[in-house]
């Protein structure tokens, strides 16, 4: 597949459609307890978010789930809202720098990977069945 060409880099609303989309494609029951997450897409991770994860390079964190998973409320848990975090400069970063995705797919490899935190999975959990990385 030939790569696209932009006269200007994807904004992040271009980005939110995409993740918007990959959130869409979700199945049940999935679908239904995705929905109540906030999704939004950010320029750059913020300071706190880079000391709390213990990264320096702000172009190594892509995206961040915001919550308490599903796995961890309880049936009493007073549920402030989570959210998932997309970072526009990061991804469009990897996007480049791996030249062998799109950036739907980019997107929504990293949607899913917010969202699975959401549901309960360790990063540990996602990388026994997602070769993604490698």
């Amino acid at each position: 597949m030939a790569p696209a060409t932009f006269s200007r880099a994807p904004s992040a609303e271009r980005i939110a459609a995409l993740a918007e989309s990959a959130r869409a494609a979700f199945p049940a029951p999935f679908a239904a307890l995705a929905r109540e997450v906030r999704l939004e897409v950010h320029e750059w991770p913020a300071e706190d978010v880079l000391e709390e994860l213990d990264i320096e390079d702000p172009y190594d964190l892509t995206g961040v789930y915001e919550g308490v998973s599903l796995t961890e409320r309880s049936a009493d848990w007073p549920d402030p809202p989570s959210a998932v975090l997309l970072f526009r400069r990061p991804i469009l970063d990897e996007w480049i720098d791996r030249g062998d995705v799109t950036l739907a797919e980019l997107v929504s490899h990293v949607t899913v990977h917010e969202f699975a935190h959401h549901f309960g999975w360790s990063d540990d959990d996602i990388a026994k069945i997602d070769r993604w990385w490698e």
